[in-house]
């Protein structure tokens, strides 16, 4: 049976082999997690817990309700497995990162932050890092850190949410989707699809992924061309609620969507913008 990995946090980086490859710290340890192609293989650098669970959507769960030229694209991808971030703070980081522009952009600027102020782990393939620790971005000074690295944008955003993940950590990691997606856009800078992108990514439930996102939308519509799709963001996203109105095929849909994007493009591993 086929398996496809959903590699859209931007850690996941592409090897010479045909692997890819992440760091994955929550902050109490570290492992290095590799996709060769049909399963997850597991290396713990400063762990030794028990490594991360990953989710399978099998394309079984599709719900009926949708296009069937939609659902026998999606389909071919069999079972999708994701790696639900255990690290909120990664989540968190991550969704901020990822606002505004180019998905591509996104993830070459998710891989110089951590570079330079992330902690810093030696694998065999070469260095990997991972993202700064909400202590470590609370302790930049000024404008110049945020502008070394192109993320000048973020400055007010990026130590609001540290601070509020040092006060509320203990309270959010025990939420259910979308009581988290309610909590974090109480703090500044984290508007609804940064929440929902950070709760999707933490949890590993896409039922609370925002439907409306431009990535949805495009790989939906290149995936099955003899739909006829709305024409704006609201109406695509009425749509998508009325082809899945329960949660486990609301998931199932909006998974597979996305890992057929990003399995269309299997060299470059990135989407379009995100708005």
């Amino acid at each position: 049976m086929t398996t496809t990995l959903l590699t859209d946090h931007p850690a996941w980086t592409a090897q010479p082999d045909g692997s890819v490859v992440r760091v994955v710290d929550d902050g109490t340890g570290a492992w290095c997690a590799r996709w060769t192609g049909s399963r997850l293989e597991w290396e713990a650098l400063t762990s030794n817990k028990a490594t991360p669970r990953s989710r399978r959507t099998p394309a079984a769960d599709l719900p009926d309700r949708a296009s069937a030229d939609l659902r026998t694209a999606l389909a071919a991808l069999g079972t999708v497995e994701r790696l639900p971030n255990p690290s909120l703070w990664d989540a968190i980081t991550t969704a901020l990162l990822r606002r505004i522009i180019r998905a591509e952009q996104a993830r070459l600027l998710y891989r110089r932050w951590c570079a330079t102020y992330g902690r810093r782990h030696d694998i065999a393939d070469g260095p990997l890092f991972a993202t700064p620790t909400p202590e470590t971005v609370l302790a930049l000074e000024g404008d110049a850190p945020y502008r070394e690295v192109g993320a000048l944008f973020h400055k007010k955003a990026l130590p609001a949410a540290a601070a509020a993940y040092l006060d509320h950590a203990s309270e959010w990691s025990v939420l259910d989707p979308d009581d988290l997606v309610k909590a974090l856009q109480e703090v500044s800078g984290i508007g609804p699809w940064t929440a929902a992108a950070a709760a999707a990514d933490f949890t590993g439930d896409y039922a609370v992924y925002p439907h409306d996102d431009l990535a949805v939308r495009t790989w939906a519509a290149n995936a099955a061309p003899e739909v006829q799709w709305p024409d704006n963001a609201r109406e695509f996203a009425a749509l998508w609620h009325r082809w899945a109105p329960d949660r486990p095929g609301l998931h199932a849909l909006t998974t597979l969507t996305l890992a057929w994007g990003i399995h269309a493009r299997p060299s470059e591993h990135h989407g379009p913008d995100r708005t």
